[in-house]
């Protein structure tokens, strides 16, 4: 008799649970648009660049991603450190603060 319980019967379940739920942010940001959005002072080198595990889609100086993990601020400052100076930066639609702007210019 099989039980449930057993951690080798549970590993590949949990692992299929949650390789299912990360697809979800994915596909709400596809419909949704981008998560983050941030105009940048120049355009950055490439149209398509990864800062902090956070895929940054950019034409020109205006760029976008979809939602990562940690704060806004370390999102924006390794965009920062990634792409140069951001100009503005906004997370779910909201403008951050020019004191949090400033500190995530500041963070190279």
């Amino acid at each position: 008799m099989i039980k449930l319980s057993s951690p080798a019967l549970l590993l590949p379940l949990l692992g299929a649970t949650l390789g299912g739920a990360a697809l979800i942010p994915a596909a709400a940001n596809a419909a949704g648009g981008a998560y983050y959005r941030a105009e940048l002072a120049n355009a950055p080198k490439t149209g398509k660049f990864v800062a902090r595990d956070v895929i940054w889609s950019c034409d020109g100086p205006s760029c976008g991603a979809g939602r990562g993990t940690s704060r806004p601020l370390i999102i924006c400052a390794s965009l920062a450190r990634e792409a140069g100076e951001v100009k503005s930066f906004t997370v779910n639609g909201t403008a951050i603060a020019a004191e949090e702007l400033a500190r995530c210019n500041a963070a190279k």
